[in-house]
């Protein structure tokens, strides 16, 4: 088995393995896996553009494997952004694929750690000494709310956007990636995935399955599970497995004994750009010897329905915003701050903000502590408006503002009344012992 030169005595075991799902009619998912290199791309833009961005972004970035020199985080980077830009040359040449785009989760071992790149809602996880991490965050709108406290990771699972993202790779010159290093150890497992595992099966199953005997094992049996779970969606899964270099023969009967990297899903099958002279694959005169797959993706005359799917495909756009905006309007309305209202102390609810034609801020309640009575710096703090966790925090601030409040100057307090300690004794009394 070929491996990486090591200087930690570690080299990568690795095993690759994707099934199209129970509901789906063509993979879109591509992976990759070598004693170099771990590679994931989940494809998205429907069946004629989705496994055709995976499998192009895989084909681009697994050239790294081929170099041994210099930064790996610097190959790795130029990589995925060449990977990008071959997406927009894509879309460039045949709009009829704009809207395609792919995610994007990658390690790269250069013998002493792995530089990682991702993207997207694949996930990268690690099993080391039996506990689960999960490495990568997703760049959805709904681990957005888990990350503000909104939601629980459990109600994200079951989210009704869950799938809606919120970084993907386009093929757009705004595209940005995340990339960190990595430092292994002896018997870590690294599980790169697309959603299709993620989404069907729960982290504690996830745990027992990669710590299978073996990664082949266990990348059948997490394959296995997510098909039970629902396949609901293509499923792709490569594992690599950090093991004392000098031990690499004593596993000869896995996939990667022989030291061939492992291609799966679009990538495997080389979906094609559309390029060419337009072919009417309904007219029953046209000769051609293309088979079936290859004609998926060839070009097509233009579409009656071509406006229709503009249109469908604005109000995807449309609803998506809507969400998105939705929800952060509920998010501004379960905000609290202390400001001023008419020169008394006041709770709002909201944010102190306004966007057009839409107010973000609603009076909740006025007290009886006038602005002015304040000293001078809490008076600037309440035109500026003082931020609350919640309604009672905002109770409570204007309560503890009371107190500071600064006693007129100009009003005389009424003098009380001396009460005398003693009453004296008329004369001639006398007192008894």
């Amino acid at each position: 088995m070929t491996a990486a030169v090591s200087n930690t005595g570690l080299a990568l075991r690795y095993t690759a393995l994707t099934d199209v799902g129970l509901r789906r009619s063509n993979n879109q998912d591509s992976g990759y896996a070598s004693s170099h290199l771990l590679l994931l791309a989940d494809g998205m833009g429907g069946a004629a553009a989705g496994d055709l961005a995976s499998s192009e972004a895989v084909t681009i970035i697994r050239a790294v494997d081929d170099d041994r020199g210099g930064d790996a985080l610097t190959h790795l980077n130029d990589a995925v952004d060449a990977a990008n830009r071959r997406l927009g040359d894509l879309i460039q040449a045949d709009p009829a694929v704009e809207g395609m785009g792919t995610t994007i989760e990658a390690m790269l071992w250069d013998g002493e750690k792995f530089a990682v790149g991702h993207v997207g809602d694949s996930r990268a996880y690690r099993l080391r000494e039996g506990r689960l991490t999960q490495l990568s965050a997703d760049h959805t709108f709904v681990q957005s709310l888990v990350d503000e406290g909104r939601i629980t990771r459990e109600e994200a699972r079951h989210h009704p956007h869950r799938s809606l993202l919120l970084r993907a790779m386009l093929g757009r010159d705004d595209f940005e990636a995340d990339y960190s290093w990595l430092q292994p150890q002896l018997g870590d497992r690294y599980l790169l995935c697309s959603d299709g595992l993620s989404d069907m099966v729960e982290d504690e199953a996830i745990t027992r399955a990669l710590a299978s005997a073996s990664i082949d094992v266990a990348a059948t049996e997490l394959v296995r599970l997510a098909l039970e779970g629902g396949g609901a969606d293509n499923v792709t899964v490569v594992i690599g497995e950090m093991v004392a270099a000098d031990t690499l023969d004593e596993e000869s009967e896995l996939a990667c004994a022989d030291g061939v990297p492992q291609l799966v899903g679009a990538a495997a099958e080389s979906p094609q750009p559309r390029r060419g002279a337009t072919v009417d694959v309904h007219d029953s005169t046209a000769s051609f010897s293309a088979d079936p797959e290859e004609l998926r993706y060839a070009p097509l005359a233009p579409s009656r329905w071509r406006f229709a799917r503009w249109g469908a495909a604005l109000v995807v756009l449309l609803v998506a915003v809507g969400a998105a905006g939705w929800y952060a309007y509920q998010w501004t309305q379960d905000q609290y701050f202390v400001s001023e209202s008419d020169g008394s102390v006041a709770i709002y609810r909201g944010v102190d903000a306004d966007l057009p034609f839409i107010t973000l801020r609603h009076l909740e309640s006025t007290s009886d502590v006038e602005v002015d009575s304040l000293p001078s710096f809490q008076q600037g703090q309440i035109r500026d408006g003082i931020e609350a966790t919640d309604l009672a925090d905002a109770e409570q601030i204007v309560r503890d503002l009371r107190e500071d409040v600064v006693p007129d100057p100009t009003t005389t307090p009424t003098p009380t009344p001396a009460v005398p300690t003693e009453t004296p004794l008329a004369p001639g009394t006398t007192v008894a012992p």
